[in-house]
């Protein structure tokens, strides 16, 4: 249930600080470009407790068009400190007084005053030379050096650049600078209608269509009032679980590779095999597209529980090995560690926030489904690498014992295609806001549909823009070997990030 209240700019930080003094989190800030003004919707979450049911609130800020400024929030919430900037950056609002106020998003090749998701701004100008520099920090002391990587890599990644600040093989601070590939994703969904959207939402970011996909469906449904079955959400959930533990495998292999263990690695890509044969064969798609749509979810074959425990079976001899291993539990004990406080202030989300000790699952918060299985229990929650690897792994257990538990509910049900929805030329125009826990974490997406049906806003919001500034801070004192260990332990997505 969302409550929605309008207010004055000036009345914003007063009720956000409310909110987040009442256990509410900042999951979301987006810019409208609504014709004749501007408008900021600021989305607040809460979990739900014993005794008190989940809670959305939203804030919505009408904004005069000639002078769209906002009083920054960024003093009582460091996410919204960026998606402030982030909202300037594409939609021209400006934070006031903010205390970061360079580009985050626009290089600084853009030029200035073009801001393109506002509906007048037209194809892009000539994107010409930098008209100032990065403002990356500058450390200096005796021996300080620094060690620019990328963002060409050398691996099949996005690019993304780091500068690390070095003495010796410490690092003093690094700077990760993003979104070299803004993609406009969010433009794209505009004007299209909501069918016709889901082969973009399957390719927010490629190893989490699932987690969108449902995320934008479950928007749909809560701006349309649809009712979804509980069986169409029980075959939601066995996917979505699916694709967590496809991914948790994956990076449990990466992560002993970074440390020179290659044959765990091979034993792991071989299990990722296994499992992606099987979202073929449940879906049709090795990466598991085309399952779910607005109302419903459809299938081709249910997974086979006891093939499921058999491969977390061999999950568990690899994370065994791996553990056992001196040298790969070394490299992974009490390296970049971040702590409980950190990971709270900084907001981070997923298995990021769980190995640091938080208690942030939206299977649970935020509930489409109730799960036939308890909320996991995690056995470290240190907040090094070690934790973040334990945690997949515990992860792919509860995650089987899930499917489990939906496949001898469902007793063979498959689905049929659900209707398309049924949007009435001249209804009013109607919001709705998806909230999926994700294989990294939680998803967020939030639509308008115009009222002749179509899409006019999709705001995204996935689990790394919330995590990747978690990665420095961990980061520091860490040594400069390292870091490919400790970023495969976050494991972030560029194309999740750079929408």
């Amino acid at each position: 249930m969302r409550t929605t209240r309008t207010l004055a700019p000036n009345e914003l930080p007063e009720h956000t600080d409310a909110l987040l003094h009442r256990g509410f989190r900042i999951a979301l800030v987006a810019g409208h470009d609504d014709g004749d003004a501007l408008r900021a919707v600021y989305l607040f979450t809460r979990a739900a407790t014993e005794g008190d049911a989940e809670a959305r609130t939203e804030l919505q800020v009408r904004l005069d068009a000639g002078r769209p400024h906002v009083p920054t929030l960024a003093a009582l919430s460091f996410p919204a400190g960026r998606f402030e900037r982030e909202m300037r950056d594409l939609f021209g609002i400006v934070p006031e007084h903010h205390p970061l106020p360079q580009r985050l998003v626009r290089h600084f090749h853009w030029p200035r005053g073009w801001y393109p998701m506002l509906a007048a701004a037209g194809d892009p100008p000539a994107f010409g030379d930098l008209d100032e520099p990065y403002p990356f920090r500058t450390v200096e002391g005796p021996g300080v050096y620094e060690i620019p990587v990328g963002p060409v890599h050398a691996g099949m990644i996005e690019p993304g650049h780091f500068r690390f600040s070095v003495v010796g093989e410490t690092i003093l601070n690094l700077k990760a600078r993003l979104w070299f590939v803004h993609r406009g994703i969010e433009k794209l969904f505009q004007g299209r209608q909501v069918t016709d959207a889901l082969e973009l939402t399957e390719r927010v970011s490629g190893d989490t269509a699932v987690g969108h996909t449902l995320a934008f469906c479950l928007a749909v449904e809560d701006a349309l009032d649809l009712d979804v079955p509980r069986a169409a959400a029980q075959r939601r959930a066995v996917v979505c679980e699916l694709e967590r533990i496809y991914n948790h495998i994956t990076d449990i292999g990466a992560l002993c590779n970074d440390v020179a263990h290659s044959i765990l690695n091979s034993q792991a890509q071989r299990i990722r095999e296994q499992l992606l044969r099987l979202g073929e064969q449940v879906t049709g798609h090795r990466l598991l597209r085309g399952a779910i749509r607005p109302g419903g979810a459809v299938l081709r074959a249910l997974p086979d529980p006891a093939r499921l425990r058999a491969i977390a079976e061999d999950i568990a001899e690899v994370v065994t090995l791996a553990l056992e291993h001196s040298v790969v539990r070394d490299r992974f004990a009490g390296t970049a560690i971040l702590t409980p406080q950190q990971a709270a202030d900084i907001g981070t989300l997923g298995y990021v926030a769980r190995a640091s000790g938080l208690r942030l699952d939206a299977r649970y918060d935020h509930p489409f489904l109730d799960l036939p299985v308890p909320r996991p229990e995690h056995r470290r929650t240190d907040g090094d690498v070690l934790s973040r690897f334990c945690v997949r792994a515990d992860e792919i257990a509860h995650s089987v014992e899930v499917i489990a538990g939906l496949v001898a509910e469902l007793d063979g049900d498959l689905g049929s295609a659900p209707p398309a929805p049924a949007v009435h030329r001249g209804d009013p125009a109607r919001s709705g806001v998806g909230i999926v826990e994700g294989w990294r974490g939680t998803i967020t997406h939030r639509i308008e549909l115009a009222a002749d049906g179509r899409l006019s806003r999709v705001k995204i919001v996935d689990p790394s823009f919330f995590n990747w500034p978690a990665l420095p801070v961990a980061l520091a004192d860490t040594i400069v070997p390292d870091f490919p260990l400790v970023n495969k332990s976050f494991n972030l997505s560029y194309a999740g990030n750079d929408l």
